[in-house]
C-alpha cells in the first residue's frame, strides 16, 4: 500500500501532551517492574543473602541495615513492583488465550491490575514494616 500525502498521519512528539489509555500505562509498568526487579531486586536480594550467610556479625549488621527506613521503602517498593509484575504477567497471559481482548474488558482488569498492586502491597507492607 502506498502512501500518498494527503493520507499522511499527524504526529504529536510532545510525550506531555498524549494522553496514555489505561492498558497502556499496565503495559509500560510490567516492563519497567521486570526491568527493575532484574537490575535491582536481584542484585539486593543476592547481596544481603551472601552477607547474612557470611558471619554472625555479618548477619546482624544486614538485619540492622534491613530495618532501616530507607531500607524498608526499597522493600515495599520492590513488593509493589514484584505484585504488580505477577498480575500484570495474569493479564497479559489471559489476553493471550483471547479472554478479555475487548476494550472495556481491558480497560477493567487493567483497573483491576493496578488496584490491585497496591491493596495487596499495602497488606504486605504492613507486615514487613
Amino acid at each position: 500500500m502506498t502512501q500518498t500525502t494527503s493520507t499522511k498521519r499527524p504526529k504529536n512528539l510532545d510525550l506531555t501532551t498524549i494522553k496514555m489509555p489505561i492498558p497502556a500505562i499496565v503495559s509500560i509498568f510490567h516492563r519497567i517492574t521486570g526491568a527493575g526487579m532484574f537490575l535491582v531486586l536481584l542484585p539486593f536480594a543476592l547481596c544481603a543473602l551472601q552477607g547474612t550467610l557470611r558471619s554472625e556479625e555479618s548477619f546482624r549488621y544486614w538485619g540492622d541495615v534491613l530495618s532501616s527506613v530507607p531500607a524498608k521503602l526499597l522493600i515495599v517498593a520492590l513488593i509493589w513492583a514484584y505484585v504488580h509484575h505477577f498480575l500484570a504477567g495474569l493479564r497479559f497471559l489471559s489476553l493471550d488465550l483471547h479472554i478479555g481482548v475487548d476494550k472495556e474488558s481491558a480497560r477493567r482488569t487493567s483497573v483491576i491490575v493496578l488496584a490491585g498492586g497496591v491493596l495487596i502491597t499495602l497488606v504486605i507492607g504492613v507486615l514487613v514494616w
